[in-house]
């Protein structure tokens, strides 16, 4: 299957921007999801629904507001635009951080039903063996979270490998720059290349496919090992 140069760039740049996104996501929604698990707050409801919003709210409604709030023609613009050094509309920078927003909830939702399931439990056991709230995050509550963890990283890559229109109105399709592979599909079609677009997207289902495919089998082998410990770890 023959795939041209500037496919394989939007490839490439697709990878990366899942990867930096995942990464990100995983340092923010681990304490976040912790936090939503223990917090005893008439806000929490609230705080969930914001982090739900992607999931339902048009992509192209989410990437308007945030092209409004990265554009360089208004303060918040001009503000954020000093803080990372270049303007964020049209950059990678700005695809980013509009993939961290969009892909929120595809990281914290699992972990938070995980942490919701066994982390009081644990944490209390913890804090009877004398252990501080983040010593018992640490090392028990994110080793048995596991499975969740892997599903949720793998939920996370492949929700950013196909966005679309947050990604086309933050970076439009500055090819090696912000020319992600959805963008080069839609580009693909719209010039009735069908014979590059058909290959493109076939790259990128037998990518997904596999990534998924992958994440449920480490999943199931994570939890067998769990499983293999706690058996071993009770007395005879």
């Amino acid at each position: 299957m023959n795939i041209g140069a500037a496919d394989l760039e939007a490839l490439w740049l697709t990878l990366r921007l899942a990867a930096v996104t995942t990464l990100l996501l995983l340092v923010i929604g681990v304490p976040l999801a912790w936090k939503l698990s223990h917090w005893q707050s008439r806000w929490r409801h609230g705080v969930e629904v914001l982090i739900t919003l992607p999931l339902v709210l048009p992509p192209t409604v989410l990437g308007f507001y945030l092209l409004l709030l990265f554009s360089p023609n208004h303060a918040s613009g001009q503000w954020l635009a000093g803080v990372w050094g270049e303007p964020l509309v049209f950059s990678f920078t700005g695809l980013v951080i509009a993939s961290v927003i969009y892909s929120l909830p595809f990281m914290v939702q699992p972990l938070l039903a995980s942490f919701s399931q066994n982390g009081k439990r644990l944490t209390r056991a913890a804090a009877a063996l004398g252990m501080p709230p983040h010593a018992a995050l640490l090392k028990v509550l994110l080793p048995a979270s596991r499975p969740a963890i892997v599903s949720a990283c793998a939920l996370t890559f492949a929700h950013t490998l196909g966005e679309f229109g947050v990604v086309l109105m933050i970076g439009g399709a500055i090819p090696g720059e912000t020319q992600v592979v959805s963008i080069a599909l839609y580009q693909h079609v719209e010039a009735l290349e069908y014979g590059a677009a058909h290959r493109l997207a076939l790259v990128l289902l037998v990518v997904t496919t596999a990534l998924l495919l992958l994440a449920r089998w480490l999943g199931r082998a994570v939890s067998e090992a769990q499983r293999e410990e706690r058996f071993m770890g009770v007395p005879g």
